[in-house]
């Protein structure tokens, strides 16, 4: 069950932590948030160490079907609506800033980066496309309404926005890597102050950034209440459809589709982490009804936090902790989510001022909707009866039969069948 990724490419390696070290920033997580900001710090001369505890890029970089673009679903109506109109205009710069920094990036990286429009459709709502028609013409997002698709069953349409883009994640890291300080195999037992425990050795930093996915370092911040995990399936495909272009439903649980060399990656399947859902049968369903003379060629699955307002918490991790930074809630949208933390990031640690800090600020108001049912969530699975309880806060975990791993519904920890940690915020080797 390996992403398409990793057959193109051998990830280079790097050494295990030992010993002591001070430096001034450490980053805790070898994923593409933790990576670009190494990098983007190393740029600005900043001394900068990032560990991971097994090999980079193995979690939600390795998995993501890495499509780049600013129309993340139909975002924009969402955040004029909850948020105003001005939130609304500052997400957008914020997400093209990100999306020009991939295209640079990319023009000097043999990374399969390929320009294609983004589309986002709906098979029964088209007012909720015509809504954030209205939304994108409002903050200047140029966009079209488009009701023809080549898809292979009946939509009422899509927002089409032209020019976005694609690439193989796991290539552009490998190059990105290339100079940055990284200890891979390097687990951070726990955090006392601005020392991290490393089972070999400590490293004191004059600033901490916890890029981990989901944040691990419970007293501060609340994530256990600002998020939840959604899982989702991803089938890669020969002798399938070239679609053209990038898709996804506006509904949560619908399909996605976009092309990388001969395959057509499918991914759909939805649920949140600990949850009954569709998985792999549902598209494999999908395949034999649309796509009858298709192959599989692999299969996997990918795992992304989400905020409660869909706007990421990206900042400091609590309004108490000046010098320990996260990043994270990126709601499906990890590649320009990614990027857009790491400029973020590394201004902040530098102490530059950066128009969009407040937007994406971890310390917003965290009363809405998705609060409460988070909070119900939590509370059921603290009182249901489980033999087998998450190590993160003692939610009863359930068994994912797909997947074979025990899944919990509070905060998304993944563990196997004999306890090892698969995906925090349970945190342990």
């Amino acid at each position: 069950m390996e992403p398409i990724w990793r057959y193109s490419i051998q990830m280079p390696s790097f050494p295990k932590f030992e010993g002591g070290v001070k430096t001034d920033v450490l980053i805790i997580g070898g994923g593409i948030t933790g990576i670009l900001t190494a990098y983007f710090l190393k740029q600005s001369g900043v001394e900068c160490i990032l560990v991971e505890k097994g090999k980079i890029c193995q979690g939600s970089t390795g998995h993501t079907t890495a499509k780049i673009t600013f129309q993340h679903g139909l975002i924009y109506h969402k955040i004029r609506r909850s948020s105003g109109a001005e939130a609304a205009r500052m997400y957008f710069e914020a997400n093209q800033l990100a999306f020009s920094k991939y295209r640079e990036l990319s023009g000097e990286i043999d990374c399969d980066y390929e320009i294609r429009d983004n589309y986002v459709y709906s098979v029964n709502d088209k007012k909720m496309l015509e809504d954030e028609m209205v939304a994108l013409e409002k903050i200047g997002c140029s966009a079209k309404l488009q009701e023809s698709l080549v898809l292979p069953f009946p939509t009422v349409g899509a927002v089409k926005v032209a020019n976005q883009a694609q690439i193989n994640p796991l290539k552009f890291i490998a190059s990105i890597a290339e100079g940055i300080t990284i200890y891979e195999n390097t687990f951070v037992k726990a955090i006392h102050g601005n020392t991290a425990i490393t089972d070999c050795g400590e490293i004191r930093a004059k600033t901490v950034i916890v890029a981990t996915h989901f944040p691990f370092i419970n007293k501060h911040g609340s994530y256990f209440l600002k998020l939840y995990q959604h899982r989702s399936y991803v089938l890669a495909l020969e002798q399938a459809q070239d679609v053209g272009g990038m898709y996804v439903d506006a509904s949560q649980t619908g399909l996605s589709f976009r092309n990388y060399q001969k395959y057509l990656l499918l991914g759909g399947g939805g649920h949140r982490t600990g949850k009954k859902g569709g998985n792999w049968s549902v598209l494999r369903s999908f395949v034999k009804r649309y796509y009858p003379q298709a192959k599989e060629y692999c299969h996997w699955a990918a795992q992304d936090c989400m905020s409660l307002d869909e706007i990421p918490y990206i900042g400091q991790y609590s309004s108490r902790t000046a010098e320990l930074f996260t990043a994270t809630g990126f709601n499906k949208w990890g590649m320009t989510g990614a990027m857009l933390s790491a400029m973020l990031l590394s201004d902040m640690v530098q102490r530059k001022n950066n128009e969009y800090a407040d937007l994406f600020s971890p310390s917003r108001s965290i009363l809405k909707p998705q609060l409460f049912v988070n909070g119900l969530e939590s509370i059921v699975n603290l009182l249901s009866f489980s033999g087998r309880r998450c190590p993160h806060l003692g939610c009863a975990l359930h068994w994912n039969a797909a997947e074979h791993s025990w899944d919990c519904v509070c905060h998304g920890s993944r563990l196997d069948e004999n306890g090892t940690v698969l995906d925090n915020p349970a945190n342990g080797k």
